[in-house]
């Protein structure tokens, strides 16, 4: 585990690559290749780092929703409108455990108020399984806020895997 709140962009990669093989729209073939790049992460960095690789992401998509909203529309209220709006969809996703709800608030609650997401979240120890997995749900359902609001569903994968291109590792 990497230390005050820097997560190995390979970590933060293959958070995102847990996202795309959640994601429906996501081809069978990129769906594959995603999990294939996910398990070589696990057995380089660990599943523990991919898991904070989430709740960084987590926490980028939280601010950009929350300072630039996609689509030009109004400001959304954290407090008001996208904690709420996240929280209220987790049960729909049948592997959300209600006991990991709290912390995965708390990360959303941390990105509301421009903390560090990983670093306040590493306060409280390993990130188990179970809480991943939330953190996961979260993201998604945060990158489809991001569609939803610019009405042009992948736009908010089309961003990651650009930004992540541009930084020397493709994803395509």
């Amino acid at each position: 585990m990497s230390s005050d709140g820097v997560v190995v962009d390979e970590a933060v990669r293959a958070a995102w690559d847990a996202y795309r093989v959640l994601e429906k729209r996501t081809a069978v073939k990129e769906r594959q290749e995603a999990q294939q790049r996910v398990e070589a992460a696990v057995d380089s960095v660990g599943r523990e780092e991919i898991s904070r690789g989430t709740v960084f992401l987590v926490g980028v998509l939280t601010g950009y929703l929350i300072a630039e909203p996609p689509g030009g529309g109004k400001r959304l209220d954290p407090l008001g409108e996208l904690i709420p709006a996240v929280i209220r969809k987790l049960p729909t996703f049948e592997m959300a455990d209600p006991e990991q709800v709290p912390m995965a608030t708390g990360v959303l609650m941390a990105a509301a108020m421009g903390m560090d997401t990983v670093a306040w979240r590493d306060r409280f120890g390993t990130i188990e399984p179970q809480e991943a997995l939330v953190h996961g749900f979260v993201l998604w359902l945060l990158a489809d806020l991001f569609d939803s609001l610019v009405e042009r569903p992948g736009t908010i994968d089309q961003l990651m895997r650009e930004t992540f291109k541009s930084m020397g590792a493709s994803q395509d």
